[in-house]
């Protein structure tokens, strides 16, 4: 990823084929003028990954070691911390180590409905293996749903992500809709759940992108303690990029009443203050994390709605600077998709996911929304989690089967 200043300084006009100057300036010009979700505009193949939304899923247990540390420790609030860790380590997995160096933020594949992607983390330490499965569960607004779990550690992280963009002030701003739930099988199906920070993507107009984190993380343990992460861009509060300041409390107690303050840069080292007893420690250091090995499906053995034999062509031709023949291959799946849509419309056919179905009113998701928006009130007068379903895997397809 490339730093605030740094892309700043940056200007990639110059780099863009000449047969994608025009669709790059067409785009910019609809930036400018669009109201609304922009999500459904159609970006220039030399801004895009080669890359579906869907892969993205695979980053929270990139570091499966501490994703399966989460229940280890005796200790509630112990616990709530590993939580965090882990998480935070997949913020740097997610905004910093998956853009190669030297290059900039691209515009993920916008993932086709019903889409599959699966994968593994490889075992870390005797951490074990974590398995990753997502699908694509709507198209319009964009939804990908996803079930990664470490069956050594017991430890599940079930939820849904969407994007809803928008130009603010000359800036694409994400928000990142949805909310997850960690359960801790061998600690009683204790339960965590969350929500993602939004994003800034400034740079675009040279051609350099690059991403900021903004807003809140509201964390609610079943354990009675509670977590709100805040983002700073730009360090305007702290003077250092991708800044973080975080506050562990305990539901019922008064809001100065503070546990923990863990605070630093989610690209880098961050420090966590004991309130009772004032000590003072490091609490991680993602610039010295890598990645766990993957594990993919081989090629042949994919199906036919999974990520890599649908974008195969387009892939392809993006990584080989192929703009022209990468942008036929992307209309050519996205015509077939809407003609699809269209043959079932006409057939009055409902579609339905193959892995997960929508609760309503899903009983953890109920419980824990409850109980964090009884506390996030107090500061921001809204509910910090929008509805109480979720995205659950289905009973019948945990052995992750076609």
């Amino acid at each position: 990823m490339i730093s605030s200043s740094h892309a700043e300084e940056m200007n990639n006009i110059h780099k863009i084929p000449t047969e994608q100057k025009s669709a790059f300036y067409s785009f910019l010009q609809s930036l400018g003028t669009f109201t609304g979700d922009i999500s459904a505009l159609t970006c220039p193949a030399f801004l895009l990954a080669p890359e579906s939304i869907t892969e993205y899923s695979n980053y929270w247990a990139a570091q499966p070691e501490l994703f399966a540390a989460i229940p280890e420790s005796d200790n509630e609030v112990d616990r709530l911390l590993a939580l965090i860790k882990w998480f935070i380590s997949y913020l740097n997995a997610t905004y910093i180590r998956r853009v190669p160096k030297g290059q900039w933020e691209k515009k993920p594949l916008n993932p086709a409905l019903g889409e599959q992607w699966f994968m593994t983390w490889c075992d870390v330490d005797g951490c074990g293996e974590t398995e990753v499965l997502c699908e694509q569960v709507s198209h319009h607004p964009p939804v990908t749903a996803f079930y990664i779990e470490n069956k050594k550690a017991g430890v599940v992280l079930n939820g849904y992500s969407g994007q809803k963009t928008r130009i603010l002030n000359a800036t694409l701003v994400c928000d990142q809709t949805g909310h997850e739930v960690v359960t801790l099988s061998s600690r009683n199906n204790e339960t965590y759940l969350f929500t993602s920070p939004a994003l800034t993507i400034r740079g675009i107009w040279y051609a350099a992108p690059y991403v900021e984190l903004i807003g809140t993380t509201c964390i609610q343990a079943s354990t009675g303690y509670y977590a709100s992460i805040e983002y700073s861009s730009r360090g305007w509060i702290s003077g250092e990029k991708n800044h973080f300041r975080c506050l562990i409390r305990k539901n019922g107690d008064a809001l100065k009443d503070i546990l923990y303050k863990i605070e630093g840069q989610w690209s880098g080292k961050s420090s966590i203050i004991n309130y009772k007893t004032k000590e003072c420690r490091q609490f991680l250091d993602t610039g010295i994390l890598e990645s766990a090995r993957a594990k993919y499906k081989r090629f042949q053995d994919m199906g036919e709605m999974e990520t890599h034999r649908i974008w195969q062509k387009v892939s392809e031709a993006i990584r080989n600077n192929d703009s022209v023949l990468a942008g036929t291959e992307k209309s050519n799946i996205e015509n077939q998709k809407r003609a699809e849509e269209k043959e079932r419309r006409d057939k009055g056919l409902k579609w339905e996911p193959h892995y997960f179905e929508w609760v309503d009113n899903e009983p953890q998701v109920e419980k824990l929304r409850n109980m964090l928006n009884q506390v996030i009130r107090y500061k921001g007068g809204y509910d910090a989690i929008s509805q109480n379903g979720n995205w659950i895997l289905r009973e019948e397809r945990k052995k992750y089967k076609n």
